[in-house]
């Protein structure tokens, strides 16, 4: 009897790896928001959130909520906007199987993370391995996986090119790399809207995002491994 594959943790994070070099891009004012997704994950039905509320001053967070199918992934971001500058304090991010099959096939997980700027290192704790706790030396413009949503949507919108970006998560740094693949329609609320179209391959592992102009968050995210889609988000709604 052939094992059953795990439900990846972090839907989001490997598409949205962090972003650097965001210095020659004009500021873009931060709203709140929240958007809704239908979603996929191994085939099981789901719904999802995505959230941005001000924490005070510059400070703000940004969440992402799945579940269904008996499984709950939960992933947040503590940071600051300064200028043109997305800076990660703190992140969370988990998942757990609550009932039915997905209890079976979802490993319990929960990682803390802290962006020690003034040390110039990050740190994490709770489920990781012992290569994962870092400290990894941070570099200006470094983010986690959250925060690449949100500034991989401004780069796109700003025309910016290439789009390059410096991951920091899991203990280790890694470079990412986002390639522009035209346009394509997507539907948004029963609305057809054009989408520019980017895909970032490493090794088995592909993300495809549809970025809409005008949209704080992409309009459908796909996470792909070895040519079989494993995690599929589509916008509903952003209110």
């Amino acid at each position: 009897m052939s094992k059953p594959n795990r439900i990846i943790s972090r839907p989001l994070q490997a598409c949205a790896a962090a972003l650097l070099a965001l210095a020659a891009l004009p500021a873009l004012a931060l709203e709140p928001f929240t958007a809704t997704y239908q979603a996929t994950f191994m085939g099981m039905r789901a719904d999802a959130n995505m959230n941005l509320a001000r924490e005070g001053g510059n400070r703000w967070k940004y969440g992402l909520q799945v579940a269904g199918a008996g499984a709950r992934l939960e992933q947040s971001t503590v940071f600051e906007a300064n200028g043109d500058q997305l800076r990660p304090l703190s992140s969370i991010d988990s998942q757990r199987g609550e009932s039915g099959i997905a209890a079976m096939l979802v490993r319990r997980r929960n990682v803390n993370a802290t962006y020690d700027w003034s040390a110039g290192e990050a740190r994490w704790t709770g489920d990781v391995k012992d290569d994962q706790g870092g400290p990894v030396r941070l570099q200006q413009g470094d983010m986690d996986g959250m925060l690449m949503n949100l500034a991989l949507v401004r780069d796109v919108q700003a025309g910016k090119s290439p789009l390059r970006y410096r991951l920091v998560e899991d203990g280790r740094s890694k470079r990412q790399v986002f390639e522009r693949q035209g346009t394509e329609q997507v539907t948004v609320g029963g609305r057809n809207l054009q989408a520019t179209k980017v895909v970032r391959t490493d090794g088995r592992r592909q993300i495809v995002a549809w970025i809409v102009d005008d949209l704080p968050v992409p309009a459908r995210l796909l996470q792909r491994r070895d040519g079989k889609d494993v995690i599929d988000m589509r916008l509903q709604a952003v209110n």
